[in-house]
């Protein structure tokens, strides 16, 4: 499986209606299993070198409409690695000082440190997304938007941060069955929000502006990849390829120590 497939080339127009939402290139469901156990293994490795050696931050962003499955792919990839060396923030209606700063302070204050993951579900792309769809700024606002992340995401790849980042992209008919299994299942309950009912009504408006974002914003040193997402173990393989193929890269090794191990007695 390649996983540049999914990925959205610079100044590329975007529909993501014409983007399948089902797509496995072949791989059965066993076999993406056997090759994310796989993926799991090294992902930690290279997490730990990753860590130890200090010298890139990795900012991870998923986006994508409700019951996509960012918590879920977060759990189920990002879930074996070390918590020391990988964090998740998530962002909601700001409030507070947040709404006294730019759009931008809050999420810039989130951003990893050198030798750390910072994972995002939801991010700065809600400030062009529900923010168009509900009209909660004028359009010459949200459009602006795109060049302040852009520059944004630029100055951090700059200064030594790697940006992926990820719509997990499922059909409407998917995101149905996947509302009424919560509602069918008391231990689910607690996930689903009425107002997740109500958003469906603007699944178009949403799609238009997510096409328009990511086409806007992908770019070489901040690239989008869309992930077909309707099958979740496809969504997990996917993610995983992506995130074993950025840090094995990078060709980092842990760092030489200053002293000499065989000289070091421990009584």
């Amino acid at each position: 499986m390649d996983p540049d497939k999914y990925l959205i080339k610079p100044s590329r127009m975007v529909d993501l209606a014409e983007i399948p939402t089902d797509d496995t290139r072949g791989v059965t469901k066993p076999e993406g299993k056997e090759q994310l156990e796989a993926l799991a293994e090294r992902l930690v490795k290279l997490q730990n070198v990753f860590y130890a050696d200090g010298s890139r931050a990795l900012l991870v962003v998923f986006q994508g409409m409700d019951t996509s499955g960012k918590d879920g792919v977060i759990r189920d990839v990002f879930g074996p690695l070390n918590a020391q060396g990988c964090y998740v923030e998530s962002f909601k209606v700001p409030a507070g000082a947040e709404t006294r700063h730019d759009y931008l302070w809050r999420v810039h204050a989130k951003c990893p440190q050198k030798g750390m993951i910072g994972i995002f579900n939801r991010s700065h792309y809600e400030d062009v997304g529900v923010v168009r769809v509900h009209n909660l700024v004028p359009p010459a606002t949200w459009n602006n938007r795109y060049r302040h992340i852009k520059e944004f995401e630029r100055m951090l790849a700059d200064e030594g941060t790697i940006i992926r980042k990820f719509f997990l992209h499922i059909s409407k008919e998917e995101q149905r069955e996947r509302l009424e299994a919560r509602l069918a299942d008391p231990d689910k309950h607690w996930k689903f929000d009425p107002k997740d009912v109500e958003e469906r009504k603007f699944w178009d408006a949403y799609q238009e502006a997510y096409s328009d974002a990511i086409g806007a914003t992908s770019t070489k040193h901040a690239p989008w990849h869309v992930v077909p997402s309707d099958h979740k173990w496809y969504r997990n393989l996917v993610v995983a390829t992506v995130m074993v193929q950025t840090l094995g890269a990078l060709n980092l090794e842990y760092p030489t120590p200053d002293f000499d191990p065989k000289k070091i007695k421990v009584v």
